[in-house]
């Protein structure tokens, strides 16, 4: 059986401020909009929130108009802002239940092509069991497998999988199985919470795989807090998600279950200190002992074509996709590695789709995992 992770970045259409090319606006735009949303959904505006709601109102270019290039405020009912003819803005919202509404990325269509390269990885990986991050609903995998998978041929996934997480941009995570693999029990973790607040950016679903002769296979997919934006908050919070799934991690291996896969975007390298409750022994409670999860990049053969890493130009600190296997099934792995033929390289590093020809036209800036597992 093969098993496979890939970070898709949205099927056929992603928020648009995820496609900007300078990156420093993209996290600008990204933490105001993270930080104006939380405001908002205060009970109470202060003196002192009403200053920073038109502060990041300005930043998101909502200051005149409820559209800007980025983004929309709704104000579906109520009003959070009085504009007035000499060009002044105010607040008059009180608080959370004197409006409803939001704000709001604007999406825009992924390429043809780009859609074409992603359905060419996963049929070329052929796998059994298939992990997505960053899908933008069941109903967009049901439709890429349908109408995208179909055409190239071959097997069609006969079971998709995706609940919708915390993060309203439509980047959630989930799981197609070939039919004689159907889905067993489905656990969410979406409302997992410490002091601290929500655990996991999107979630971590727990998808049981039938394997036939009543063996399971339990698959947890993952998409860690992005350390792209958020500073030093992100890496506190990707170390908390890493400390629940061991959590969850340790609880199943007591419940008996001995083949376990945590597999997707963790967004930090392996020696990192976030992820080293999962890779080493650096959380808290369970997490403090060392873990007995191994990447499959330790099994003899790993083929990663040359380069280390999984994202953009592959280096050893790009090194942020992940299959971790428990013991038992790090033991049955017979053969892994890594695709890369959807991925843009501008330098030659690696053999690309002959049309890919730009990198507009990516699959993904991730190449794709897989792990063959005699079971």
């Amino acid at each position: 059986m093969r098993l496979a992770s890939y970070n898709v970045e949205n099927l056929f259409d992603r928020a648009r401020v995820l496609a900007t090319s300078t990156w420093s606006t993209n996290r600008r735009l990204l933490d105001a909009y993270t930080d104006l949303t939380k405001v908002l959904q205060q009970q109470q505006y202060s003196t002192a929130d009403a200053r920073t709601i038109l502060r990041l109102l300005d930043t998101l270019g909502l200051t005149a108009s409820d559209e800007s290039e980025l983004f929309y405020l709704r104000q579906n009912r109520g009003r959070l802002v009085r504009r007035s003819r000499d060009g002044s803005v105010t607040v008059v919202a009180t608080g959370r239940g004197d409006w409803i509404g939001w704000v709001e990325m604007k999406r825009e269509s992924v390429s043809d092509l780009a859609v074409h390269h992603a359905a060419q990885v996963v049929h070329d990986l052929d796998a059994d069991v298939l992990a997505v991050v960053e899908a933008e609903d069941r109903w967009a995998l049901r439709h890429f497998n349908a109408d995208q998978l179909a055409p190239l041929g071959g097997r069609l996934f006969g079971h998709v999988m995706l609940i919708d997480g915390n993060d309203e941009r439509g980047i959630d995570v989930g799981i197609l199985t070939r039919g004689d693999h159907p889905l067993g029990p489905v656990v969410s973790h979406v409302d997992d919470s410490d002091l601290a607040g929500p655990i996991f950016s999107r979630d971590c679903p727990e998808y049981t795989v039938s394997l036939g002769g009543g063996g399971t296979l339990l698959v947890m997919v993952n998409h860690f807090k992005s350390k792209g934006y958020g500073g030093a908050g992100a890496t506190v919070r990707r170390k908390r998600q890493a400390q629940r799934v061991r959590e969850i991690y340790e609880q199943r291996r007591a419940e008996d279950h001995d083949l376990i896969a945590v597999v997707g975007d963790l967004n930090d390298t392996p020696d990192s200190d976030a992820l080293s409750p999962l890779l080493g022994s650096g959380g808290t409670g369970v997490a403090a002992s060392p873990s007995d999860l191994r990447d499959v990049s330790v099994v003899a053969g790993f083929d990663d074509g040359g380069w280390p890493g999984t994202y953009g130009t592959a280096s050893k600190g790009n090194k942020i996709d992940y299959i971790l296997c428990s013991p038992a099934l790090l033991d049955s792995v017979t053969a892994a590695g890594v695709r890369r033929e959807g991925v843009w390289t501008a330098s030659g590093r690696w053999p690309m789709y002959p049309t890919l020809t730009r990198a507009e036209d990516a699959a993904s800036d991730h190449a794709a995992l897989w792990a063959d597992v005699d079971l």
